[in-house]
């Protein structure tokens, strides 16, 4: 397991950009928002953290992960001042087959839209075997990977503005 012994929502601030100066767009599915919800806090937390303002953070909902892929495609097209944008989702692995299908499918789309695209999409979409999985990963005793996106998003924002100069 990748995360066991990680925590999920340390990082050092003095090694990552100031954020102060780019615009963020998160997509959160409404399908376990008991997850989704301390994942946006995570990665909205961290974004703060690290500079950015409130102003310069746009949210959209969508109803499921599978939806993240559109709410994401649309969002660059409509705000394409973003630098870049998270899409945070929750699957748990189910009795049927339907789980396999949305992971590759929401997974395949968000590496699409970054080879697409100019604005990066970071892919915080809990997949796990059970709830239990996602609580520890979204506040719980694995910290947050909604702060790891965010600061993913950090990082690929500075290289984005790099490239552009």
């Amino acid at each position: 397991m990748a995360t066991a012994g990680n925590n999920l929502s340390a990082y050092d601030k003095t090694t990552i950009p100031n954020a102060k100066n780019f615009r963020f767009g998160i997509v959160v599915s409404k399908w376990n928002p008991e997850i989704t919800e301390g994942l946006f806090q995570g990665a909205f937390d961290a974004l703060k953290d690290c500079g950015a303002i409130n102003d310069n953070i746009v949210r959209w909902d969508v109803p499921g992960s599978f939806e993240l892929i559109y709410g994401c495609k649309r969002m660059t097209q409509t705000y394409d001042m973003l630098d870049a944008v998270i899409a945070i989702g929750n699957v748990i692995q189910g009795e049927t087959k339907h789980f396999d299908f949305v992971c590759e499918g929401v997974t395949q789309g968000i590496k699409d839209l970054n080879v697409q695209g100019d604005i990066p999409v970071i892919f915080c979409v809990l997949t796990d075997n059970n709830k239990q999985q996602s609580i520890d990963r979204s506040g719980g005793k694995h910290g947050n990977k909604g702060t790891e996106a965010a600061i993913a998003a950090i990082e690929m924002a500075q290289l984005k503005a790099e490239s552009n100069i």
